[in-house]
C-alpha cells in the first residue's frame, strides 16, 4: 500500500485514543501520519471499549462495542486499522464462543460481524487488524456461576483474531508475537509500558514503525 496521501481510519481502545502518551502527536497513528505523509489519520479510539458486545451493561461509553462504533466511522478511507481485544480479556464478560458464531455476543462472533461489516462498508479499502500487545496481567481465566469457562487468557483472544481474520483473508499485524515489548521484563516495562498495559511514547513509536512496514507490504 502507498501510504503517502492515504486516508486511514483507526478503530481502537485507549491505546489508540492515546492513553499513556505525553501528547497527541506521540500516538502511533499520528507518528505514522507525520512520518509517512498520510493525508489524514482519523482516530476512532475510545478507552475501555471492547470488540464483543457485553452481557452486563455497565458504562454507556464502554458498552459501545467495535461493531457499533464502526458504523460511525467516515466512509471515505483507503484503509481501516483495527486494534483491540485487550479489554475483552481485561474486563469483558462475553464468552469466547466458537468459530461458527455469527452474532456479536461472543468474541468469535463479534470478530466475524465486525470484519464482514467492514468489508461491506469499505469494499475498496485495505482492512487490517493488529493483535493486542503483551500486558503484565495476561493470565487468569474467568468462569461463570456454573463453573463454566467464559473468557480465556490473552493469547486466546490473539489467536481468535488471527483465525477469524484468516478466514476472510484479512492481514494481521501480530503485535503479541512481534512487537518486541515484553512488560514482564522490568527494564522493558519501564522503557515502553510503565503501567504494564498502555505503551508510552517509546512504545507507540515501535507500533508506528511496525505498522508502517506492515502496511507497505500489503
Amino acid at each position: 500500500m502507498e501510504l503517502k496521501n492515504a486516508k486511514i481510519n483507526f478503530l481502537g481502545d485507549s491505546i489508540t485514543e492515546g492513553y499513556g502518551t505525553s501528547a497527541q502527536d506521540k500516538i502511533y497513528l499520528n507518528v505514522l501520519a507525520k512520518q509517512e505523509g498520510l493525508a489524514t489519520a482519523r482516530n476512532y479510539g475510545v478507552g475501555g471499549t471492547r470488540i464483543a458486545r457485553q452481557h452486563q451493561k455497565s458504562n454507556e461509553v464502554w458498552d459501545e462495542d467495535y461493531l457499533i462504533r464502526a458504523q460511525k466511522m467516515d466512509p471515505d478511507a483507503d484503509a481501516v486499522v483495527v486494534f483491540g481485544g485487550t479489554n475483552d480479556f481485561g474486563h469483558g464478560d462475553a464468552p469466547l464462543g466458537h468459530m461458527q458464531d455469527r452474532t456479536p455476543e461472543t468474541f468469535y462472533g463479534a470478530c466475524h460481524c465486525l470484519i464482514r461489516y467492514l468489508l461491506e462498508k469499505y469494499p475498496h479499502a485495505l482492512i487490517v487488524f493488529m493483535t493486542p500487545t503483551h500486558r503484565a496481567d495476561e493470565y487468569g481465566m474467568k468462569f461463570n456461576n456454573m463453573g463454566n469457562r467464559i473468557c480465556g487468557e490473552l493469547i486466546d483472544y490473539v489467536n481468535i483474531i488471527l483465525e477469524v481474520a484468516a478466514y476472510y483473508s484479512i492481514p494481521v499485524l501480530d503485535l503479541y508475537r512481534n512487537s518486541g515489548i515484553s512488560p514482564e521484563i522490568t527494564a522493558m516495562r519501564e522503557t515502553y509500558m510503565p503501567d504494564g498495559l498502555h505503551p508510552n511514547d517509546s512504545g507507540h513509536a515501535i507500533i508506528a514503525r511496525k505498522l508502517a512496514a506492515f502496511l507497505k507490504q500489503q
